[in-house]
């Protein structure tokens, strides 16, 4: 069934190519934007049309809301699906959509201004009786305010921007030597990012996990989840590695996040695909935030309940009722996600963009890779470093760890560094394997110093590869590469 005859997608990438994907299975016509960097890029030999919307700078082209809202015009679309990013999340140009008569495939603007403040949204949830931690219940006005604040909930704390998310303008404070400098420096940060200086006070937890509930909330008032995802190992505050089901997860803790979760949504009046995120720690859930958006990783959700998410905000952009039932929605096996982008991880992760000399990507029984990317495509160095979402299942969660392991071996990508070695090492991690995770995980396990020698064996592989590639033996530089994941096979750390 076509839901729209027609949709735009307002992004770039292998989210775009995400969306056009489900958009042709459903016979939907994909109108492609493009900056002019991005010319040749993937999604825009994808769709059916492609018109350029600006320069390289994302304000000129892939933010310019008047130009893409030209662009609808033109090509007679009846849908804009955001992706992730960019203007996703941005309830001014869902309100645009929803003044013109154009659908926004996502949440309403009210319930995405209303989840887009921190502050607000924490104070809704704490009187819908959803667990809160500890903290301000409005924007911080002095640094003797936050003193006092902090004085009374205990250190440490953290600051965070109101707006925003990425954990942009977060400072973590563990005494009060510390707060003067940390409030101003917040201030400072969430300014420049967001035009908005309001920041907020909370208490900080030393090692929590991040787990997160998808939802679906359709326009009748149904509502149902998908599990929750443990999205734990990060680096700045933003996600390397997430896998579904959450490890640790018993039948009575997942009933009452999940619970929560639906809470939010109900609360909020929302609609489409959403994402409810908590901090957990010592037996409790914390509300942290609600991503009014496709995830990043709702592909490991889609492994494990075989429920296509982006045909699912299709449907429910275009009218229709949930035809889920939540006692019909259930857990098979264990996926698991790994972002691979164009990044040194020795190099505090900075990031590596240009051309992709060779790829190939993995294959076989339960991996999956969702990519924008191409053999001679350059990587930009105007936006995200993501190359593609690795992602692999297994019957359990042992064998997608195996899975990983042998996917990441398979992998090839020459000309530019990338975090493939870093999520072999993490898949081989003791810690890891057990399930000890949590949000300060590669800095305790210390696995960047300990990835210096997985560097030193790939940097070995990718020479030998990038030499029988170049006397013209592909097959060859595939099959006789050095062996050197096999050989380091041992779990470490």
């Amino acid at each position: 069934m076509a839901f729209f005859d027609k949709v735009l997608i307002a992004n770039r990438g292998e989210i775009a190519i995400r969306v056009m994907r489900a958009c042709r299975e459903l016979g939907i016509e994909t109108v492609a934007i493009y900056s002019e960097p991005d010319k040749n890029a993937l999604h825009v030999k994808y769709a059916d049309e492609a018109f350029c919307v600006g320069e390289a700078h994302p304000r000129k082209s892939y933010l310019n809301m008047e130009r893409i809202m030209e662009v609808v015009q033109q090509s007679g679309s009846e849908a804009i699906h955001p992706g992730y990013g960019f203007l996703a999340e941005n309830s001014q140009f869902a309100k645009l959509c929803e003044d013109t008569g154009v659908k926004f495939i996502g949440p309403p603007s009210k319930a995405m201004e209303v989840m887009g403040s921190k502050i607000g949204s924490k104070k809704m949830m704490r009187d819908a009786g959803v667990p809160v931690l500890e903290g301000t219940e409005g924007g911080v006005k002095n640094v003797d305010e936050a003193r006092d604040i902090a004085a009374k909930i205990g250190y440490p704390v953290i600051t965070k921007a109101s707006a925003g998310g990425g954990g942009i303008g977060m400072q973590i404070v563990h005494s009060e030597d510390e707060l003067e400098e940390a409030i101003e420096k917040a201030m400072r940060i969430a300014s420049s990012a967001f035009g908005d200086a309001t920041v907020f006070i909370e208490k900080y937890l030393e090692k929590p996990r991040h787990i997160e509930v998808q939802v679906l909330a359709d326009e009748h008032g149904d509502a149902v989840h998908l599990f929750e995802r443990e999205c734990s190992i990060q680096r700045r505050y933003q996600k390397l590695v997430e896998e579904a089901p959450c490890p640790i997860m018993t039948e009575e803790l997942r009933e009452s996040i999940t619970q929560s979760a639906l809470t939010v949504a109900k609360t909020v009046g929302y609609t489409n695909a959403g994402t409810v995120e908590f901090l957990y720690a010592d037996g409790k859930h914390y509300f942290m935030e609600m991503n009014t958006r496709l995830q990043v990783e709702h592909t490991i959700t889609e492994m494990i309940t075989g429920v296509d998410l982006v045909k699912q905000q299709l449907a429910i952009a275009a009218g229709e009722p949930l035809r889920l039932k939540q006692k019909d929605i259930t857990i098979r096996g264990h996926a698991i996600e790994c972002r691979v982008n164009a990044e040194d991880p020795m190099n505090d992760f900075n990031a590596d963009p240009g051309k992709i000399l060779r790829y190939r990507s993995p294959g076989g029984p339960g991996i999956r890779v969702d990519s924008g990317v191409h053999m001679g495509y350059t990587i930009p160095a105007q936006y995200d470093s993501m190359v593609s979402k690795l992602c692999a299942y297994g019957s359990d969660r042992n064998e997608a760890i195996q899975r990983m392991r042998r996917a990441i071996y398979e992998y090839v990508i020459l000309g530019v560094k990338t975090t493939l070695p870093l999520h072999y090492a993490i898949m081989n991690n003791r810690a890891f394997i057990r399930g000890d995770t949590h949000t300060h995980f590669l800095q305790e396990q210390d696995i960047l110093n300990k990835l210096k020698g997985y560097m030193e064996d790939e940097e070995s592989r990718m020479q030998t590869l990038a030499e029988s590639f170049r006397q013209g033996r592909e097959i060859a530089a595939i099959t006789a590469a050095v062996d050197v994941y096999v050989r380091s096979n041992q779990p470490k750390g």
